[in-house]
């Protein structure tokens, strides 16, 4: 038996998710391999942090399939448009303007995408390990030349110091010896003026003889008695005597005549 009617069915109506989008900050770490204007190799590793614009998410999950895959072109793309016009170098040194010239590429090209980068960073630039051992070298080379050359000028002002303290020492040493002259001289002066007070019979030089005849026999006592003295020759004889009184009366002659010409120097 069949029964006649109407059959009712019941269509299930809901909501199926397509796919799951971050809005926090990622990163994307990328490594191009190019080469400088003096053909020098290098690798460059950079970092681009990047979110997705909350307002914009339908464009920044239906517009791209692989959005880092896209963020590595225009990566590869600008490095290799930048790194070609500079030394090696300077690379280093402009690692910023390199960081900001893919930021701005980039900024440029995937915002219309619903994404927004933060930052750039050139974490790494790394030449072949040929190159950079011959820039240590160079690096070596450079420091131990400035090395020796302030080795040399320290050698050079030890040297003038220890010629002026030299001269210095001379100088002095010759004022000295002029200043000792003078007053043997002086002290023989007034030796042979007190001894002719008592003695009138006798004239200067007899009285002279005699403090040198003296002074002589004291010299030779101060020599023996000494405990460092190992052998000393001196003349001895008849003519010595007048000999030393000879060589004495002439140091005391030029020890004036140095003092009359340092006074007049003065």
């Amino acid at each position: 038996m069949r029964i006649l009617g109407c059959t009712v069915v019941n269509c299930p109506c809901g909501e199926q998710v397509g796919g799951a989008l971050s809005l926090r900050v990622q990163q994307l770490n990328v490594q191009c391999e190019t080469k400088t204007k003096d053909n020098v190799f290098v690798i460059t590793r950079i970092a681009v942090q990047y979110e997705v614009l909350r307002e914009d998410a339908y464009n920044a999950y239906y517009k791209l399939t692989d959005p880092r895959g896209q963020i590595t072109s225009y990566v590869f793309d600008v490095v290799r448009s930048y790194i070609p016009r500079i030394d090696l170098d300077d690379v280093f040194t402009t690692k910023e303007d390199i960081a900001q010239a893919v930021k701005d590429e980039l900024g440029k090209a995937m915002s219309s995408y619903g994404y927004q980068i933060l930052q750039t960073l050139v974490t790494d630039i790394e030449p072949a390990s040929n190159v950079k051992a011959a820039m240590n070298d160079i690096n070596a080379a450079h420091r131990q030349r400035v090395a020796a050359l302030e080795r040399a000028e320290a050698e050079k002002l030890q040297i003038v110091k220890a010629a002026e303290a030299d001269a210095e020492a001379k100088h002095l040493a010759g004022q000295g010896i002029a200043r000792q002259r003078q007053a043997i001289v002086n002290g023989l002066r007034e030796s042979v003026n007190t001894f002719q007070e008592d003695v009138t019979e006798v004239n200067a030089r007899e009285v002279l003889n005699l403090v040198l005849t003296t002074q002589y026999f004291d010299t030779l006592n101060s020599i023996g008695s000494s405990s460092r003295t190992n052998t000393v020759f001196v003349p001895h004889g008849p003519g010595a005597v007048s000999d030393v009184a000879q060589q004495i009366a002439a140091g005391g002659i030029m020890a004036a005549a140095t003092t009359q010409t340092m006074k007049r120097g003065r």
